[in-house]
């Protein structure tokens, strides 16, 4: 059976012991400036995912990802040495997209600003048409009309 609760707390645990470590420092020169964003844990408390973005270039980012993994062996004892559960969860490090994905979204609401913009000046300037309101209303009687 499946303890959400249990696999939320455990995650949040993994995910500070972590942080920890990597703030003390590992002695790999190819760990940039890496963040931790999330841990997922599995229902059964046996698999870590671990998110974490890396500021800098490309290769920046590709050298941390392969410190990352060189050091996951390190990190899982250091994760067994601070949680209270009898089996270690193996960890994974995955690489969060979530600067590329703001930065995406940044651009689309840019265009859609422009957009707006365009739209608004051309209605400033648009004109009818046809006549400005044209429904066709009920003819008026005369006094013309009523005298016959």
């Amino acid at each position: 059976m499946v303890d959400q609760a249990r696999a939320r707390k455990m995650a949040d645990r993994i995910k500070e012991i972590v942080a920890k470590r990597l703030d003390k420092g590992l002695r790999d020169p190819r760990l940039g400036f890496v963040t931790i964003t999330d841990v997922r844990v599995t229902g059964d408390l046996q698999h870590a995912s671990i998110f974490y973005t890396v500021y800098g270039t490309d290769q920046e980012r590709a050298d941390s990802a392969a410190a990352l993994k060189a050091a996951t062996g390190m990190l899982r004892t250091e994760v067994g040495r601070n949680i209270t559960a009898r089996l270690t969860p193996s960890l994974e490090f995955i690489a969060d997209a979530i600067p590329e994905n703001a930065q995406h979204i940044e651009g689309l609401l840019a265009e859609a600003h422009a957009r707006d913009a365009e739209v608004e000046s051309l209605a400033k300037s648009a004109s009818y048409a046809g006549e400005e309101d044209p429904y066709v209303k009920p003819r008026q009687a005369d006094e013309d009309d009523d005298e016959d």
